[in-house]
C-alpha cells in the first residue's frame, strides 16, 4: 500500500470579477498540479470571483457567475483524477457563506463554510459573510440546477467536515482561522487529519512575512502533520497587494516556499512527502496522543480515491528547505513594483506621468517604476509570454520585445519637473540626473506663467495682491501662495498625462503617480487637490524612515549613484522664496516634528489604538531620557492638534498601495472621523493634570541623563 503523496497548492493572481481570467488561471494551476503528479490541489481564498469584491457579494450575479465557473471546472477534463478545492461565495438558506468547494471526477465532495471571519483593519468579512458557527456539524445543502445536471447529485454537505480517502485524512481551514486562538487545525490533527489546508486572501505588510511562516510551522511542529498554504498574489483591483508565498510544511519544517512577489500570474508549488513520517512523529508526543483520545470526532466524507499511488517505495520524497526571507527594502523595491505593473496593464494605459521634484519621495516613486521595469525584462527573459504580451499592448509594438529596463523606462514613464522662482538649481539638476539614469522621458518646465496668470485673476477680482510672510505677508497669504503653486503643479500634471504622449505621435495616454508618504499624510502635511492627488500613489502607505532605507538600497542594487546627492539633501516643498538663492524651508521645520517622532505617533495612534492621554503616557515612558514630561506633552498636543485639523485630507487621499498597519487612508482602513474638535479640551486636560507629577518625579533621572 503506497504511502507517499504529492500535494499541491498555488498563488493565483486573481482579479474581482474577472470570471473569465480567473477559470484559466485555475485551470492552468490544475493542469500544472497534474503533471507534476499531484492528486490534490489547493486554490487561494474566494479565488472564483477575486477576494477583493467587496460590496459585489451583495449582488446575486456574483453568486451566479461563481456557480458558472465551477460548472465550468466541472466539466473540464483537467480536473479530472485530482482532488480540486476553489473557494467561492455560497448562499445556504439565504444566508451567505465564505466557502471551500472540494470536488473529484465532476462529483462535489464538500462545501466548506468558514468559521472565523477577518474583520479588521482592511478586512470587513463580516459585512458581506456570516461565520459557520456549527462546528463538527453538517447539513444537505441542495444545489443549484446547472451544478444537479452535470453531478447528478441533489444535494452534497455542507459545513464542517473532513475527507477520508483510502491512505489518509485531509481538513480545511481557511485563512483567518489559522490566525485565531483556538485554530480548526487543532482539534482536526488530534482528531487524525494529516493534512490540513489553509486557503488565504493575505495581503502584504512590510515585515509581515515571517508572521505567516511561523504560524504554519508552529501548527505542524505541536501537532505533527502536513500543512498546505494557498494564498492570492498581485492587485485585485484595490489597494492591497497579495503576496503569495504559498508553502508546504510537514512537522515543523517548510518542504515547498513560493516568492512573494512575482509577475507570474500562476504559480503552483509541489511536494511529495511521506505520511508515515507523519504518523511516526505524532506517536512520541504523548501529550497530543493523550488530548487525541479525548478527541471529538470530526463527520468524516469517504472519498473513493487515493492520493498515494500502490509502487511507491523508489518514489523520491521533498527535502526541507531554509525560508528565504526579504529584507524591508527588497519588500519595499518588489511588492509596489508588481501593484504598479498590474494596475497599469489592467488599467489599458500606455504609462505613467510622476512629477519629479528632486527630493527622496519623488524619486523613491522613480526607482519603482524602474523597479517594474528590471521585473518585467527578467520576465520577458524567463519566458513568461503573458508579460511580453502586456508589454507590447502598453508600448503598442507588437514587436517590441524588452530586454534593457532604461530604454522600457523610457517608453513607459515619463518624469516631469516643474520649476518656480521659488526652486532651487539643486532640486532641478538632481531630478534631471536621476531621470537620465533611469532613463525616462523628462521633462522640464516653469510654472511661474500659470501662477501669475491665476493670482492676476484674483487681483484682478478683488483689488488686493498677497505676499509672502518673507515679503512682509500674513500666515494666511503666505500659505494660499504656496497651495496655488502646488494646485498648478497637479493641474499640469493632469494636462501632460493625457496629451504628452499625443504631442511625441505616440498611442495612448498616462497615469499620474502621486508620492506623498505615509508620515506626511498622517499629519496631513500636503496641499489638498496638489499633485499628492493623483491616480495612484505607490509608496503612500511606506513611511519616510522606510523610503530613505529604500533609496539608499537601491543607489547599489539598480546602479542610480544620484540618489546619493538627494538623500543627502534636506527635504523641502520648495513653495516659499529663497534666501539668496538657498532653500529657506524645511519639511521638518514645517511640519514642527521630525519624520522619526511621526512615525512612532502613527503606531501609537493606530495600531496600538492611542488617543491623546494614553499616547502622552505611552511616551513619557519611551522617551524618558530624551525629554521632559513638558516637552512630550507639547509634542502630544502639537500631533493631535495638527492631525485632527488636517483629517479631512484624507477622504481625499489618492488610493495607495498597503504597506503600513498605521496607514492614515481614510476610505477604508482608518475609519475615524475628519471634523474634529481640534483644540481635544477634555484630552488635553488629562494630560496637564499629570505634567507636574510627572516632572516632579522624572527630573532627577532626566537630569542625571543630561549630565552624563
Amino acid at each position: 500500500m503506497g504511502r507517499k503523496v504529492t500535494v499541491a497548492t498555488c498563488a493565483l493572481n486573481q482579479w474581482a470579477l474577472d470570471f473569465e481570467g480567473n477559470l484559466q488561471r485555475i485551470l492552468k494551476s490544475i493542469e500544472i498540479a497534474k503533471n507534476r503528479g499531484a492528486r490534490y490541489r489547493l486554490g487561494p481564498e474566494l479565488e472564483i470571483c477575486g477576494y477583493g469584491c467587496w460590496d459585489h457579494y451583495y449582488e446575486s450575479d456574483t453568486l451566479l457567475h461563481s456557480f458558472e465557473v465551477l460548472a465550468a471546472l466541472l466539466e473540464s477534463p483537467v480536473t479530472q483524477d485530482i482532488i480540486c478545492d476553489v473557494g467561492m461565495p455560497v448562499m445556504h438558506r439565504n444566508v451567505r457563506y465564505n466557502c471551500r468547494v472540494i470536488f473529484l471526477n465532476r462529483k462535489i465532495l464538500l462545501i466548506r463554510p468558514k468559521m472565523a471571519l477577518a474583520n479588521e483593519g482592511n478586512y470587513r468579512e463580516l459585512r458581506w459573510f456570516t461565520p459557520w458557527s456549527r462546528s463538527r456539524h453538517t447539513e444537505e445543502y441542495f444545489l443549484p440546477r446547472m451544478i444537479q445536471d452535470l453531478t447528478k447529485q441533489e444535494t452534497v454537505p455542507f459545513g464542517d467536515a473532513v475527507l477520508v480517502t483510502w491512505d489518509t485524512c485531509i481538513g480545511s481551514e481557511i485563512c483567518e482561522e489559522l490566525w485565531t486562538p483556538h485554530s480548526p487545525h487543532i482539534d482536526m490533527g488530534l482528531d487524525g487529519v494529516e493534512i490540513i489546508t489553509n486557503a488565504s486572501g493575505s495581503h502584504h505588510v512590510l515585515r509581515k512575512a515571517n508572521t505567516r511562516v511561523d504560524l504554519v510551522t508552529m501548527v505542524t511542529s505541536k501537532n505533527g502533520g502536513i500543512y498546505l498554504l494557498a494564498n492570492q498574489k498581485g492587485c485585485d483591483g484595490d489597494r492591497l497587494y497579495y503576496d503569495g508565498c504559498a508553502m508546504i510544511a510537514m512537522n515543523g519544517s517548510v518542504f515547498a516556499q513560493g516568492s512573494q512577489f512575482s509577475l507570474d500570474d500562476v504559480e503552483v508549488l509541489t511536494a511529495t512527502l511521506d505520511l508515515e513520517d507523519v504518523r511516526s512523529y505524532r506517536a512520541e508526543i504523548s501529550s497530543r496522543n493523550l488530548a487525541a483520545s479525548r478527541a471529538s470526532p470530526y463527520p468524516r466524507v469517504k472519498v473513493d480515491f487515493a492520493l498515494s499511488c500502490h509502487e511507491d517505495l523508489l518514489a523520491p520524497i521533498s527535502e526541507p528547505i531554509e525560508w528565504k526571507y526579504h529584507s524591508p527594502e527588497e519588500e519595499i523595491s518588489l511588492g509596489p513594483a508588481c501593484w504598479l505593473w498590474d494596475f497599469l496593464r489592467r488599467s489599458q494605459q500606455a504609462g505613467f506621468l510622476l512629477p519629479l521634484s528632486g527630493g527622496v519621495d519623488s524619486a523613491a516613486t522613480a526607482c519603482l517604476i524602474y523597479s517594474m521595469c528590471c521585473q518585467v525584462c527578467e520576465a520577458v527573459r524567463s519566458g513568461n509570454e503573458e508579460v511580453l504580451a502586456d508589454v507590447r499592448t502598453i508600448v503598442n509594438q507588437i514587436s517590441y520585445t524588452p530586454q534593457d529596463p532604461r530604454d522600457l523606462c523610457g517608453r513607459i514613464l515619463t518624469t516631469c519637473y516643474m520649476a518656480s522662482k521659488n526652486s532651487s538649481q539643486e532640486t532641478c539638476t538632481r531630478a534631471r540626473e536621476l531621470a537620465q539614469q533611469i532613463g525616462s522621458h523628462h521633462i522640464s518646465l516653469n510654472i511661474d506663467p500659470a501662477v501669475k496668470a491665476v493670482m492676476g485673476i484674483f487681483s484682478l477680482v478683488t483689488g488686493k495682491s498677497p505676499l509672502f510672510a518673507a515679503h512682509g505677508g500674513s500666515s494666511r497669504e503666505n500659505l494660499a501662495l504656496q497651495n496655488v503653486q502646488a494646485r498648478i503643479r497637479m493641474v499640469l500634471a493632469y494636462l501632460f498625462a493625457q496629451l504628452s504622449l499625443w504631442s511625441r505621435g505616440v498611442h495612448g495616454g498616462l497615469l499620474v503617480l502621486g508620492s506623498a508618504n505615509v508620515d506626511e499624510s498622517l499629519l496631513g502635511y500636503l496641499t489638498k487637490y496638489d499633485c499628492s492627488s493623483a491616480d495612484i500613489n505607490p509608496i503612500g502607505g511606506i513611511s519616510k524612515t522606510d523610503l530613505r532605507v529604500f533609496v539608499q538600497f537601491c543607489i547599489q542594487r539598480f546602479q542610480l549613484p544620484a540618489l546619493q546627492s538627494i538623500l543627502l539633501a534636506p527635504a523641502t516643498a520648495e513653495l516659499e522664496p529663497l534666501a539668496d538663492g538657498q532653500v529657506s524651508q524645511t519639511d521638518e521645520e514645517d511640519m514642527g516634528m521630525t519624520y522619526a517622532e511621526l512615525s512612532v505617533y502613527g503606531k501609537l495612534r493606530k495600531v496600538a489604538k492611542m488617543g491623546p492621554y494614553s499616547m502622552f503616557c505611552k511616551l513619557l515612558g519611551m522617551w524618558r531620557h530624551i525629554c521632559t514630561p513638558r516637552q512630550v506633552a507639547d509634542k502630544v498636543k502639537r500631533f493631535f492638534s495638527k492631525y485632527s485639523m488636517n483629517r479631512h485630507k484624507m477622504t481625499t487621499l489618492t488610493p495607495a498601495y498597503h504597506a503600513e498597519n498605521y496607514s492614515p487612508e481614510d476610505n477604508r482602513f482608518d475609519l475615524r472621523p475628519f471634523l474634529y474638535n481640534t483644540s481635544w479640551p477634555w484630552q488635553f486636560r488629562c494630560i496637564e493634570n499629570q505634567v507636574n507629577p510627572a516632572e516632579m518625579f522624572l527630573s532627577p533621572c532626566f537630569m542625571s541623563v543630561e549630565e552624563m
